[in-house]
């Protein structure tokens, strides 16, 4: 993995940025404000997360916030699930892109374990050296 500058370079920070946009405009309408909220929260939270981490300029802390983050993204997976359930139950079609968003959930994670896994390795050989 080449060296990251900053975290505007990631491809799993501006995936985490361009879903937490998906998600709010799919509950611009939603009078369920608990649901909402929770929804937005844990969408900006992953992204946000990445930024967090990448700007303390230390490798565990940034390990850390990837974890954070990657838990967002999990809890945000199980939201959309709910949703589609709870909007069903109710007669109501689910989000707009619901499947999507679940979709991308699930590759984000695997980038975000896949950068922890790099970040992992480089710190084992860093202490090997």
């Amino acid at each position: 993995m080449s060296e990251i500058e900053t975290f505007e370079d990631l491809e799993v920070w501006k995936r985490g940025c361009n879903l937490a946009v998906d998600v709010h405009v799919a509950l611009a309408e939603s009078k369920d404000f608990a649901m909402r909220g929770q929804m937005e929260r844990s969408s900006l939270s992953t992204p946000c997360n990445i930024a967090e981490g990448c700007e303390r300029d230390s490798t565990p802390d940034f390990i850390r916030f990837l974890r954070y983050s990657k838990g967002s993204c999990g809890e945000l997976r199980t939201q959309l699930y709910v949703s589609e359930r709870v909007r069903q139950r109710l007669g109501q079609p689910p989000l707009e892109n619901s499947r999507a968003m679940i979709k991308e959930t699930k590759s984000i994670s695997k980038m975000l374990q896949a950068l922890i896994n790099s970040l992992l390795r480089r710190l084992k050989n860093q202490k090997e050296e």
